[in-house]
C-alpha cells in the first residue's frame, strides 16, 4: 500500500516542479513520477544538510522539500541536456 502512496506522491511532486520550471509540456506520467522521487531524496538530503531533520512521514516540509529538491533535479537535467548540444 505505501509504494502507491510513494508513486502517487512522485507523481504530483514530479508534476509541480515540471510547472515550476515550465517543462510540464515536454514531460509523461512517468517522468513525473521518476522526477518526483528523486525529488524527494534530493529534498530530504538537503533538510538534513541544514539540520531540519529527515522527513520520513508525509508532512508540509516534506512537501515543500520534494518540490524543491524535484526542480534542482530538473535543472541539473536541462544543464547537461544543453551541455550535450
Amino acid at each position: 500500500m505505501y509504494i502507491l502512496l510513494w508513486i502517487l506522491f512522485g507523481a504530483i511532486i514530479g508534476w509541480l516542479a515540471s510547472i515550476i520550471s515550465k517543462k510540464n509540456a515536454k514531460m509523461g506520467l512517468i517522468s513525473n513520477i521518476i522526477v518526483g522521487l528523486v525529488g524527494a531524496f534530493i529534498g530530504s538530503w538537503i533538510a538534513t544538510l541544514l539540520k531540519l531533520g529527515s522527513f520520513e512521514i508525509f508532512s508540509l516540509w516534506s512537501f515543500v522539500f520534494s518540490i524543491l529538491g524535484a526542480v534542482i533535479f530538473l535543472w541539473v537535467i536541462s544543464l547537461f541536456k544543453v551541455s550535450r548540444r
